[in-house]
C-alpha cells in the first residue's frame, strides 16, 4: 500500500465499471463493494457478483461485513477454495455506519465487541492462507469518545502472524458522525503512534476528506513526517480516496502529478460515455443491463454534479462542502 493511490470500497457506486474508470485515471489499488457475509453464505448471486474482478485491476481486494467468527471462517474457506475468485487482500468492514448492518453485529457494531472481533479476525486469517487481511475501522462509536487508539494496539497484541494482517485502515470519523463534519486527522496521527515497540507493528492507513493533491500532502504526508520525527509512527504514505473519487474520478492523476486538473466539460462527457460502455459490457446490453447501467450512472451523477470546475473557484482546491454556484454560467453548454 505504501506510496499508492487506493480507491476505498464504495457501496453501490464502487461497482466494476466505476473501478475500471478509476484504473484508467491512475488508481493503483481497487476494492470491491461491501459484501454481506450472510448473503454470500446463502448463495445470493447478486452478492457474489460484488467479488468479481476485472483483468485491469492488478491489485484488487474484496470487502466483507459479518458479525460472527463461524461466518468469517466459512467464507474464508470458500474464498480460498474457489478458483474463479482471486483477491490480493480481504478487507474486514468494521466501519459501516448503517443501522441495518450495525444491528446485526457487523460493520461498526463489531468494533464494540472486542472478544468476538478477535475470534473473527483469527477465524478469517486461519482460512485465507497467504492472502493478507486488512481491517477498516472508525475512530469509535461517538465523536466525543474515540477508542481506535486503544483498539489498534489491542489487535497488535493478539499475536496474529506478522503477514496475516496487511494493514489497519482508519476513517477519521465516528460511527454516529457517519460522513458529517471534517475527518479528524490529528486523531489518526495519534493512533499511528499507539502501537507497542516490542511487538510487530501493523501498518496504518488514514482516510477521510482527500479531494486534491494538496489535501493528500497536508493530511497524510505532513502528519506522517511529523510523526516520523517523533518516532514510532506506522502511518503509511497512502492516498486512500472515497467520496473524493466519486466527485473527481481523475483524482489519482492529480495526486500523482501534483497538480489541479482543470478538466474540460467535453472530457467529462467522454468519461460518462466510457462508463456507459463499461456498464453495458458488465451488466449486458439487454433491457435489464440498460436499466442497471442507467441506475448506477444516476447514482454516480448524484456525486459527480458536486464538482466545481477549477476555473470557477475563488480559492483552489475545492472543498467537500462546496457546490457549483447557481448564479455563475459554466464555460460551455455542457
Amino acid at each position: 500500500f505504501s506510496n499508492k493511490v487506493y480507491v476505498a470500497p464504495l457501496t453501490t457506486v464502487g461497482n466494476l465499471p466505476f473501478r475500471r474508470m478509476m484504473k484508467h485515471y491512475g488508481a493503483d489499488i481497487t476494492c470491491g463493494e461491501m459484501a454481506v457475509v450472510t448473503c454470500l453464505l446463502e448463495g445470493k448471486a447478486s452478492e457474489w457478483a460484488l467479488l468479481k474482478r476485472h483483468p485491469c485491476e492488478d491489485v484488487f481486494g474484496v470487502q466483507l461485513a459479518g458479525g460472527y467468527p463461524d461466518q468469517f471462517s466459512r467464507i474464508g474457506q470458500l474464498l480460498h477454495e474457489r478458483d474463479d475468485l482471486s483477491a490480493d487482500f480481504v478487507d474486514m468492514n468494521l466501519g459501516c455506519p448503517l443501522d441495518l448492518i450495525c444491528n446485526k453485529g457487523a460493520g461498526a457494531g463489531l468494533m464494540m465487541r472486542e472478544r468476538r472481533l478477535k475470534d473473527c479476525v483469527i477465524s478469517l486469517t486461519n482460512q485465507l492462507g497467504h492472502v493478507p487481511v486488512t481491517i477498516k475501522i472508525r475512530t469509535g462509536w461517538d465523536m466525543e469518545k474515540p477508542f481506535a487508539h486503544k483498539l489498534i494496539p489491542t489487535i497488535q497484541s493478539w499475536g496474529i502472524p506478522p503477514n496475516a494482517i496487511g494493514a489497519i485502515m482508519l476513517h477519521g470519523r465516528s460511527r454516529l458522525q457517519r460522513y458529517a463534519k471534517a475527518a479528524n486527522w490529528e486523531y489518526i496521527a495519534q493512533a499511528g503512534k499507539s502501537q507497542s515497540e516490542e511487538l510487530h507493528k501493523i501498518p496504518l492507513i488514514g482516510n477521510g476528506d482527500i479531494m486534491s493533491f494538496t489535501d493528500y500532502e497536508e493530511k497524510v504526508e505532513q502528519h506522517r513526517k511529523e510523526n516520523e520525527n517523533d518516532g514510532g509512527s506506522v502511518l503509511q504514505p497512502t492516498a486512500m480516496i472515497g467520496r473524493g473519487a466519486l466527485i473527481k474520478p481523475w483524482l489519482p492523476t492529480e495526486i500523482k502529478e501534483r497538480r489541479h486538473w482543470d478538466i474540460s466539460a467535453s472530457e467529462r462527457m467522454d468519461m460518462l460515455r466510457e462508463f456507459v460502455k463499461f456498464g453495458l459490457e458488465h451488466w449486458g446490453s439487454d433491457q435489464k443491463g440498460v436499466n442497471l447501467t442507467r441506475r448506477f450512472l444516476l447514482e454516480w451523477l448524484s456525486f459527480l454534479h458536486r464538482y466545481v470546475p477549477v476555473g470557477l473557484l475563488e480559492r483552489v482546491p475545492q472543498r467537500f462542502n462546496q457546490r457549483p454556484p447557481t448564479y455563475i454560467q459554466g464555460r460551455s453548454d455542457l
